[in-house]
């Protein structure tokens, strides 16, 4: 365990950084049951900050496993309407919404896909409701991680568990910026540098981005008044908050419509405790047409079948190789950090806030400015050190925006 000093800085950035409480507001914490001392500290925090309230729902994946195991197949096409009702009114009365995402990579791997597709779609869909706060960015909502023994064990299977779980501990730490002296004031000047970078790319408003590295060859096209974002954003009431915590990455919306081509894979995903690896995605008018896996193929396949949505991006982001967490050359398993690492592109429902006033528009206007639409939204990464990306501008210039991964462009 990190030090007492250390978890409460950390409680405290996610509390004042992360979720920036406000006087009066509640918080909804969701942790898994590892972190409790972690929790009780950010609830000091929060209660110290004016919350009114903190409210804590424990997860344990342990019982996740055994009722994937033993439960009748009709359970997982069910979710607790009462617990998505109460979420949605708590997202009502405005109150703000810490996860600590601590997944085991392997938790599901012997579990039949097909009980965990329906357990996600029927989560999607009970939960739509919530996500429309957290998606338009109505209500602050923020994403941190603390260790478990079993990701530990994943990233450093050489090392003993004690050992691995400190390793993993100074790793987040280093990339949440809580091992420097004033956390706080380290991650303002963070948001500023990422801010340069959404201004430049918001001035550029590019129509096209074209990819090419080993293994990817694709077009992608921008609907008209995209918004670049990163790093902190605003909330319904104009309240800055940080929704990932590591983050490193500039995003945006790509066209449903406009991707072309052919994209890989360049570090595993986990998606719902089951990895997907080493996966190329064919393109055509913005909808996946073919697909491969060497790890994952099944789980890939039903991610894919979700609905007509998840066959189609809904962001884009950029992330330099040379950045903090990818200068740790690990692979995290966690897509917090791991998309946080590299250049990414997300399956399924895009955010509202990437485009101009589309926080307000309806689902059938956001479909006619090119806003994709799905339950899912699934983020896979594809950065790599021979990734090349040009900006295509509304004159059909071509203009260098990545070289060998990094930027082209003085941000």
């Amino acid at each position: 365990m990190p030090s007492d000093i250390e978890l409460e800085k950390y409680a405290e950035l996610a509390v004042r950084v992360g979720i920036n409480v406000q006087q009066g507001q509640t918080l909804v914490v969701s942790a898994p049951l590892t972190a409790v001392e972690l929790v009780r500290k950010i609830a000091r925090k929060a209660y110290e900050a004016g919350a009114k309230n903190v409210h804590v729902e424990w997860n344990d994946e342990e019982l996740t496993l055994i009722k994937y195991k033993l439960a009748p197949e009709e359970a997982f096409h069910e979710y607790p309407m009462f617990r998505a009702k109460g979420w949605e009114e708590f997202a009502e009365n405005g109150a703000g919404f810490l996860s600590i995402y601590s997944p085991n990579p392997d938790l599901l791997k012997d579990v039949d896909p097909k009980r965990v597709a329906a357990a996600t779609k029927a989560s999607g869909e009970a939960l739509k409701g919530w996500r429309s706060y957290t998606m338009s960015n109505k209500v602050s909502w923020t994403l941190i991680s603390t260790p478990t023994v079993e990701w530990a064990a994943k990233m450093f299977p050489e090392l003993p568990a004690g050992v691995a779980v400190e390793r993993l501990w100074d790793l987040i730490l280093k990339a949440t910026r809580v091992d420097q002296p004033d956390p706080v004031a380290a991650w303002k000047e963070h948001n500023a540098r990422l801010a340069k970078t959404v201004d430049y790319l918001n001035a550029k408003q590019y129509r096209r981005f074209v990819y090419k590295s080993e293994g990817t060859d694709l077009t992608v096209d921008m609907p008209e008044r995209h918004l670049w974002l990163g790093g902190s954003v605003l909330n319904g009431k104009g309240i800055a908050f940080n929704p990932n915590m590591p983050t490193e990455e500039v995003f945006s919306m790509p066209h449903k419509d406009g991707a072309n081509g052919v994209v890989r894979s360049k570090k595993p995903l986990n998606y719902g405790g089951t990895l997907i690896d080493n996966f190329t995605l064919k393109f055509e008018n913005g909808r996946v047409v073919d697909f491969s896996a060497e790890t994952g193929y099944e789980t890939l396949k039903l991610l894919l079948e979700t609905d007509e949505g998840a066959r189609r991006l809904g962001e884009i982001a950029l992330v330099p190789h040379r950045s903090p967490i990818s200068d740790t050359n690990q692979i995290f398993y966690n897509t917090l950090f791991d998309e946080n690492a590299s250049c990414h592109f997300a399956l399924g429902r895009a955010y509202p806030t990437t485009l101009q006033d589309g926080s307000g528009l309806g689902r059938e206007e956001l479909a006619a400015r090119g806003a994709n639409d799905s339950l899912v939204h699934v983020d896979f990464m594809i950065g790599s050190s021979d990734l090349s990306i040009d900006g295509i501008t509304a004159d059909g210039r071509s203009e260098p925006v990545f070289r060998n991964g990094n930027w082209a462009i003085d941000v």
